[in-house]
């Protein structure tokens, strides 16, 4: 898991808005973009490029 302090600071770097874990704690979701950004080895990757689109 991804240390708090650093969750508080964390944002989705194309519309710079708030993120969350997903159900599965696997990925950082957001909410506005419908994209959800891969956490490997207990770091988020935060590129849009790897981002995955969802349909929440």
């Amino acid at each position: 898991m991804i240390d708090q302090a650093l969750m508080e600071i964390l944002a989705c770097p194309k519309c710079k808005g708030e993120i969350h874990y997903n159900d599965s704690k696997n990925g950082l979701v957001c909410d506005r973009c419908k994209l959800e950004y891969p956490i490997r080895d207990d770091i988020p990757v935060m590129l849009i490029d790897e981002a995955a689109a969802i349909n929440a």
